[in-house]
């Protein structure tokens, strides 16, 4: 059943490019010029032993960013380079280092400037509001031959399960595997997403895989803070310190963040999260929801979970997230 769907997604993905197509009758695909390839980047991170990501995002990461400014500003997705103690970036075959500029965690988007300029041209911002669902794209990671024509298959809510939502990601299929921080290209030669997760419901019905991607206008509200303070201006949203996974039409707390608020307040993995205050929550999105409404970062959260059978009542102290890590930018 699967390689009959994923014969039929790739018929249709065809189809539509295809149809796509500005000339009548093309038999290729949308593709990106080599001028726009080359202003993704590839970077190399290291993270110091005692950073709080390191246990779960590692402490080498490697990944992909995209050049946006002549001075060498690149945007990526936020998880590469947290806590970066350094960075490289490999533009064109050349090497070079980089560093922190700012990082967003409600958006995700992550910046970074390299030492020098990069001499690749900038990829312009074009507008992922306007893209359609079945719209084609470029999907490209570094490297001309890293990128492949895709679909966008969906733009709907995300909720992650490391206290993380957005409101309209975008998803797209094919899959490509090195998606971290790779650019999302119109066939206009303009970044309208960079690359997130492998999904395995970027297509929900028929079930297929693909990647998410963080809509580019995401990034314009607050670029201009990013670059001045490090950080969005905006109120940060309350932060717990859970990973929390949908199972069995509830929500179990996987894992608690060391020296988090949740920690803290005596949540623990294996409680199951019945209501926050008087809302109850079956859901990541509703359990998002339900939290933020609470109000910013700082926040006391009422928790009601299930353990061992008994119900038990919690307050958690919530708290930026910055605050928590070791990002590498003075605030």
């Amino acid at each position: 059943m699967v390689p009959m769907i994923g014969r039929w997604l790739m018929a249709w993905i065809g189809c539509v490019l295809l149809a796509a197509s500005p000339a009548v009758g093309a038999e290729a695909p949308p593709s990106a010029s080599p001028e726009a390839l080359r202003a993704v980047v590839a970077l190399h991170v290291t993270v110091p032993v005692e950073a709080r990501s390191a246990a779960s995002l590692g402490r080498e990461r490697t990944g992909n960013g995209v050049v946006i400014d002549s001075a060498g500003l690149i945007v990526t997705i936020g998880y590469l380079i947290l806590e970066a103690s350094s960075i490289e970036v490999v533009a064109d075959g050349k090497t070079m280092s980089a560093s922190v500029v700012g990082y967003d965690h409600q958006t995700g988007f992550g910046l970074v400037r390299a030492s020098q300029p990069l001499g690749v041209k900038p990829l312009p911002l074009g507008s992922s509001r306007q893209v359609a669902e079945r719209a084609p794209a470029i999907a490209a990671a570094y490297g001309v031959d890293a990128a492949q024509p895709v679909l966008i298959v969906a733009k709907r809510r995300f909720a992650g399960y490391w206290e993380y939502m957005l409101d309209e990601a975008i998803f797209t299929a094919p899959p490509i595997a090195e998606f971290g921080g790779a650019a999302l290209i119109d066939p206009a030669g303009r970044l309208i997403g960079v690359g997130s997760l492998l999904v395995g419901d970027a297509l929900q019905a028929p079930r297929f895989p693909g990647n998410m991607f963080v809509p580019i206008d995401l990034l314009k509200p607050i670029l201009a803070d990013l670059l001045a303070f490090g950080r969005s201006a905006a109120p940060a949203h309350p932060w717990l310190g859970i990973t929390t996974q949908e199972a069995h039409g509830g929500l179990i707390i996987v894992k608690v963040a060391p020296e988090a608020p949740a920690e803290q307040a005596g949540l623990r993995a294996g409680d199951v999260i019945l209501s926050i205050g008087d809302r109850p929550v079956d859901t990541l999105k509703a359990l998002y929801d339900a939290i933020w409404a609470l109000g910013p970062a700082g926040t006391e959260v009422p928790v009601t979970v299930l353990r061992h059978a008994d119900q038990t009542r919690l307050t958690v102290k919530s708290i930026d997230r910055l605050s928590f890590l070791k990002t590498g930018i003075t605030y």
